[in-house]
């Protein structure tokens, strides 16, 4: 309960009442009526910048980014109609790839269609970005920035000059585990692991994506890994899409401890969208169907061992085969998260990491790159600033793209 009285926000003195709170709503957001034209122009003010979608993998099969598709969260109109000024795409790496060593080919051929069929395809719409003035030079011609980050730190193959190659390329971002466990690494999604965190090599890869100006991404990691990376660390951290566990408890999101203490070092938390990271009672279902996948899983990996492709279409089918309806979330849903971070860490450390196209259930309002607009719409509604909404919208990625950078030339200065 709140005594009467007055309380500062920013430098205006504000009368309260003694009512409570509305539930999610801090002090500074008072939830409003706005109209169609002020979405529009804050919409149109922002620099849009998504860190993780999977489209690359359907593009490197053969999709057309620039065509339109009804079975995806992505295309290039919807992209336009959505405002985006810059997405990284993910450079995904399925585990199935480490049996013969072939986890650095794929990333090659992953990086490949970013290059070529996206950007090369594309030329006029998309740019490759590689610093954060370049997303806001590209964003200034009325392109979208095309920027790569590697998903699975298994793609290196333990091999320091792979992170070097892999930088050289465009890459700007790795999360550091996948859903496996690598030989340096724990993951959230490993039931077997030890949870050793990382291992001496993985600090020196840590501080080798330090030295270079590569990101460090923490989303997928088990939370010892997380502390280790974050300790080891010289530039700050991000979560490229992962969202809080206080509000949907899965091993993916963080803790309120972990939030903090990513934003204490500069760090950002982008939410993810996927409905069972996002909503309590769609994490339950979201657990109920997954112990009807692991078998079913378990046998592709047997039939599949030698044939990763044929793995993943075959995994793609075996999880639609148990879809359930019931795991549902909302665009209220998404807010709640962004609140959430606010209120512990403040407006530096949130921003936006769908994950679309590399889930299976995202909100209704928020189910395409074409609906951005609903975010601004509920952010607005909630009492969250045009300042506010440009920081979740790309200034804090672009904040910590340039403190990365800023350590990069620090290190490389000194001869490290």
């Amino acid at each position: 309960m709140i005594e009467e009285g007055y309380v500062v926000r920013g430098m205006v003195l504000v009368a309260v009442t003694g009512a409570a709170l509305l539930p999610g709503q801090a002090l500074g957001r008072v939830k409003r009526t706005v109209t169609d034209a002020e979405v529009r122009r804050v919409h149109a003010g922002a620099i849009l910048i998504d860190t993780h979608n999977d489209i690359t993998s359907r593009t490197v099969a053969g999709l057309d980014i620039g065509a339109p598709h009804a079975d995806t969260h992505t295309d290039l109109a919807r992209m336009k109609r959505g405002g985006m000024g810059a997405q990284f795409f993910a450079v995904f790496v399925a585990a199935s790839y480490t049996e013969g060593n072939r986890a650095a080919n794929r990333t090659l051929e992953m990086i490949d269609t970013v290059k070529h069929d996206i950007v090369a395809r594309y030329p006029r719409d998309f740019e490759l970005a590689t610093t954060a003035e370049d997303i806001r030079r590209i964003h200034r011609e009325h392109k979208i920035a095309a920027l790569m980050g590697i998903e699975g730190g298994h793609a290196i193959e333990d091999s320091l000059r792979l992170v070097r190659g892999f930088y050289d390329l465009g890459v700007r971002y790795m999360t550091l585990t996948h859903a496996n466990s690598n030989h340096w690494a724990d993951s959230s999604g490993d039931p077997n692991q030890p949870n050793h965190g990382l291992s001496g090599f993985g600090k020196d890869v840590v501080r080798e994506m330090n030295r270079l100006g590569m990101i460090v991404d923490i989303s997928h990691v088990s939370d010892k890994t997380f502390w280790d990376a974050l300790e080891t660390s010289e530039a700050p951290v991000f979560a490229s899409h992962s969202s809080c566990r206080a509000v949907s408890d899965v091993p993916r999101n963080m803790t309120d401890e972990m939030i903090a203490a990513l934003a204490k070092k500069g760090g950002v938390i982008q939410i993810n969208f996927a409905c069972e990271f996002l909503n309590p009672d769609a994490a339950a279902g979201a657990e109920a169907r997954n112990e009807k996948l692991r078998p079913m899983l378990a046998e592709l990996r047997r039939k599949y061992a030698t044939d990763p492709e044929g793995r993943e279409k075959a995994e793609e089918e075996a999880r639609r085969s148990v879809a359930d309806p019931r795991i549902h979330a909302t665009l209220a849903d998404v807010v709640k998260h962004i609140n959430h971070v606010v209120d512990i860490a403040g407006i530096d450390a949130v921003g936006l990491g769908s994950d679309f196209d590399g889930v299976d259930c995202v909100p209704d309002e928020l189910n395409g790159v074409d609906k951005w607009p609903n975010l601004t719409r509920a952010l607005l509604e909630e009492g969250y600033t045009r300042a506010d909404i440009f920081k979740i919208y790309g200034e804090n990625t672009l904040r910590i793209m340039t403190q990365v950078e800023r350590v990069a030339a620090s290190l490389q200065s000194k001869g490290k």
